[in-house]
């Protein structure tokens, strides 16, 4: 889109230069301040001088975009470890939870009846089946937001 608007903008300018070579061309004296120059072109300067500015904001508008994506890109990667690590302690959690539980239901198999610690297994299975579609969903979402 930018590489469009600099083109017309340069064929405008470059129309209004051939429509207006006699104007652009007619000598002016240019007073610097410090310098007098009598005979200068004022118009094919102020041309020159527009179309430089053109290619300037041009060039600094892409630079602006490309260094807007590298910072994207750089949190999306930072993002990306920081989940890798929290799914890393997650898993280790669950490890843990999943090691107490069975010492737990091991106890109570042994002085209650079998039925109840199978029924308790299975609704921590549902559980944890659940918990792993919702992080997956949370997952899913954030890579869909993030790029």
């Amino acid at each position: 889109m930018r590489t469009v608007v600099l083109i017309v903008v340069l064929v405008l300018l470059g129309l209004f230069a051939v429509l207006n070579t006699n104007a652009l061309m007619f000598p002016h004296t240019l007073s610097l301040g410090f310098v007098t120059y009598t005979g200068v072109p004022m118009g094919l300067i102020l041309l020159i001088v527009a179309t430089l500015l053109t290619l300037v904001f041009y060039f600094w508008a892409g630079i602006t975009g490309l260094r807007a994506q590298a910072d994207s890109a750089k949190l999306l990667r930072d993002m990306e470890a920081l989940r890798t690590s929290l799914d890393q302690q997650e898993g280790s959690r669950f490890a843990q939870l999943q090691t107490h539980l069975d010492e737990r239901f091991r106890v109570l198999g042994q002085g209650s009846g079998g039925a109840d610690v199978a029924a308790l297994n299975a609704r921590v299975d549902a559980l944890q089946r659940d918990l792993n579609v919702q992080l997956a969903q949370m997952d899913d979402y954030l890579k869909t937001k993030l790029g």
